[in-house]
């Protein structure tokens, strides 16, 4: 029986239940709500910014950061390598945007070229006509990319390119081979077409997804071949280069080379995901460079932005792309969107991907990313109970903690190494904290191996940063994580006394 008949209260004792609003429409001249001016915005403090973020932005999100200690902090300005926050503090970024400041914070020639832009007023959106910026853009990205990469689709976001690779990949395959082939720990996006091939449950929150993929363990070229024998409907498959949320998971060059072979004996289209791990970071253009093979598609992303815009593209074979679209009748099945080769964002992408050229970014990347890559691997060989692994390649390394047992004295080991999944990603969580703390330095962490610390600087990087970091690490781990722990707790007890205090 329904509730409301269960209930002794009369009927219309229960319309206290609020309704959907109804907004009464305005008749009348039109008035300002109490909006925030940008010059608000810029004004405002830490405790108001806090306030917003809670009723407006992301409450759960607050939570983690307050747990780091992130939550106190205010940026007022980036230059370089560096934030700089409320109290004029510099603050190292060895977390990069998540790989999308190749360039470093408001980088002089990126800014100089998109002000000249401004100030000649020239066109941003043509949907209507052809755009001079979006076509070179595409001339400049083919012009970069190996082989037959030609044809290239701008827009927005990592996701967004994805998303039209995958719908590239699937009308040149035909639709008797839509399946995806994907990787344990992949991450391609929160999209709903390229989140069935993310493999995080947390991403996909119980989603209603496509049901067309099939996944794979990352660098299993038997467990590929395998998946391609068992279904002839595997038309893509679907890879990072490197895989960044998964914990900077690298595979060798035998497996991208076996891998092409393999798409080419069993006709399926290789699709490389290079949104983070491409644009110079790794000391190529693309990551998959360093291997000597080509996939039939490609998309970039983030730093495709000079760290000033959103910019992405997907990059295909002229063969595959003429397959989906090559005609009158297909060409506008995924034509450009609204946003699509904005002409700010174009002129910033083309200076951008020259800026990597003549500023000798891309070696630098290459140069660093080695030196880096090699100091850590002596604080390795310093503190083998701390750090597990290191591996990456340029300037997008992670850096593994062991389990947090395997930290501690050996007499403690066997008590709380039941408790090492439930403690999973506390060690680099203090780190990350007391860096940030204690050192003035900003690192990011991993998705789904929650033990690394992902480390993807500018790629205006130098080895005196470098050795900031690392300068930074050593004088931490040489205290032992005991006191690591012991001093991450005392900032949260301090935190909260000064919490208590103010609210008295």
């Amino acid at each position: 029986m329904l509730d409301f008949l269960k209930s002794k209260k009369p009927v219309e004792a229960r319309k206290t239940v609020a309704a959907p609003s109804v907004v009464t429409p305005v008749l009348g001249p039109v008035s300002k709500p109490d909006l925030l001016s940008v010059e608000d915005a810029k004004a405002m403090s830490v405790e108001k910014m806090t306030d917003l973020f809670k009723t407006h932005y992301n409450p759960g999100q607050l939570h983690f950061m307050k747990l780091l200690g992130f939550h106190k902090i205010k940026i007022e300005r980036a230059e370089g390598m560096f934030y700089y926050d409320q109290n004029g503090r510099a603050i190292l970024d060895f977390f990069g945007g998540f790989g999308s400041l190749a360039m470093g914070h408001n980088n002089p020639r990126i800014i100089a070229a998109r002000k000249k832009f401004q100030d000649e007023q020239r066109h941003e959106i043509a949907m209507a006509f052809m755009s001079q910026y979006a076509t070179a853009l595409a001339h400049n990205i083919a012009a970069v990319s190996p082989g037959d990469l030609d044809m290239v689709f701008l827009g927005s976001s990592g996701s967004e390119a994805m998303e039209a690779a995958l719908k590239v990949c699937e009308r040149a395959a035909g639709p008797d081979r839509s399946m995806v082939l994907f990787a344990e720990n992949s991450f391609h996006g929160k999209t709903k077409g390229v989140l069935s091939y993310t493999d995080g449950p947390l991403y996909k929150g119980e989603f209603k997804l496509l049901e067309n993929g099939v996944k794979v363990p990352f660098g299993d070229i038997d467990a590929i071949e395998a998946a391609f024998k068992a279904h002839p409907e595997i038309g893509t498959v679907c890879l990072e280069t490197i895989q960044g949320g998964g914990g900077i998971n690298t595979a060798p060059a035998e497996f991208w080379q076996k891998l092409r072979a393999l798409c080419d004996k069993y006709d399926v289209l290789w699709l490389a995901d290079e949104v983070q791990c491409g644009v110079g970071r790794t000391g190529r253009f693309y990551a998959f460079e360093h291997y000597g093979v080509v996939p039939d598609v490609t998309a970039i992303a983030k730093s495709l932005g000079g760290g000033k815009c959103a910019m992405a593209a997907m990059i295909a074979r002229t063969e595959i792309y003429m397959k989906a679209y090559g005609t009158p009748k297909t060409a506008l099945i995924h034509a450009a969107a609204t946003f699509g080769g904005i002409g700010e964002g174009c002129i910033t992408a083309m200076e951008t991907i020259n800026a990597l050229y003549e500023d000798n970014l891309i070696n630098n990347a290459a140069e660093t990313g080695a030196y880096l890559k090699s100091e850590l691997e002596r604080l390795q060989a310093k503190y083998p109970d701390i750090i597990k692994d290191v591996r990456g390649q340029g300037l997008m390394v992670g850096l593994e903690f062991q389990d947090f047992s395997q930290t501690l004295p050996a007499v403690m080991r066997p008590a709380v190494a039941m408790l090492d999944d439930k403690l999973k990603g506390s060690l680099s969580g203090f780190m990350g904290a007391l860096l940030l703390r204690d050192h003035d330095v900003l690192v990011a962490f991993t998705e789904y191996n929650r033990n690394v610390v992902r480390l993807l600087p500018p790629l205006v990087c130098t080895k005196e940063n470098v050795d900031q970091l690392i300068g930074a690490m050593d004088k931490m781990m040489s205290k032992g994580v005991v006191m690591i722990v012991k001093d991450f707790i005392a900032a949260q007890v301090i935190e909260k006394k000064a919490k208590g205090n103010k609210a008295a």
